[in-house]
């Protein structure tokens, strides 16, 4: 089958984005709320465990006040962090605090290039996918991809496939046409419950994850003269991740 299409996630995947981008804008959401609130990176690790950031919020405030988390007006101040957490993320992005991994641009620069579509997968919401490509790929960038799924463009988050159905029906390809990136052990079980061959990525928080059923799991995308490094269809594999070796192992 031709590969037609190439299907990321963000957070993790594309830029590290986690502890020092989403971590510290929860903590500043939370100081302008007046919450005693406060995630260090220990404590923020196990919440990734937890897909969403309204959800991981609900999780938290469950354990420390569960009453409170109950009360009928949980949900709107759940969202309300959410904006306000949202908008801190923004403009840690836009200074320039999180920028992409090793290889990315590249290889989104090659696949563009190639004839290959492009497409995103993730629980993040749009205004923080949008902030990341624009401070980091230019102001046209969200343009360069054919799909965004990104939010609550469906009901449940991963490891529920929704997303990937969701991107997939949009982009009018099959999922045998097309490879997910992912750097999370909850993002493959997504991406493999829509029938899609995953290429993981592990990030600074999911390098102890286990990632069962991924066609390669590797410790970056690899640059000239810093390769990457992991296994692929089973077998050890060194090296850089472009175009050419992801029709290979989208055939194989």
């Amino acid at each position: 089958m031709t590969l037609r299409a190439l299907i990321f996630d963000v957070d993790g995947t594309l830029a590290e984005t986690e502890r020092d981008g989403h971590r510290i804008a929860f903590n500043r959401a939370f100081a302008d709320a007046g919450l005693d609130w406060n995630w260090d990176e220990e404590r923020y690790g196990e919440l990734l465990a937890v897909t969403g950031g309204k959800e991981r919020m609900l999780r938290h405030w469950r354990e420390v006040d569960p009453s409170a988390a109950a009360a009928a007006d949980a949900a709107a101040r759940i969202a309300a962090l959410q904006q306000a957490k949202t908008a801190h993320y923004v403009d840690l992005v836009k200074s320039g605090a999180v920028r992409l991994r090793p290889g990315v641009a590249r290889l989104l620069r090659e696949a563009r290039a190639a004839g290959l579509r492009l497409a995103i997968a993730t629980t993040t919401t749009p205004a923080n996918v949008d902030a990341l490509l624009r401070a980091t790929l230019g102001d046209d960038a969200p343009e360069r991809f054919d799909c965004i799924g990104a939010g609550d463009v469906v009901p449940c988050k991963k490891p529920d496939p929704g997303v990937y159905r969701w991107v997939l029906d949009r982009l009018g390809v099959g999922a045998d046409e097309c490879l997910a990136f992912e750097d999370s052990a909850n993002g493959l079980r997504a991406a493999l419950g829509a029938g899609l061959r995953t290429v993981v990525t592990r990030s600074d928080y999911t390098r102890h994850e286990a990632f069962t059923g991924a066609w390669a799991e590797l410790d970056g995308f690899g640059e000239p003269g810093d390769v990457a490094n992991g296994q692929a269809a089973g077998a050890p594999w060194r090296g850089v991740v472009d175009v050419e070796r992801l029709r290979d192992w989208a055939c194989a």
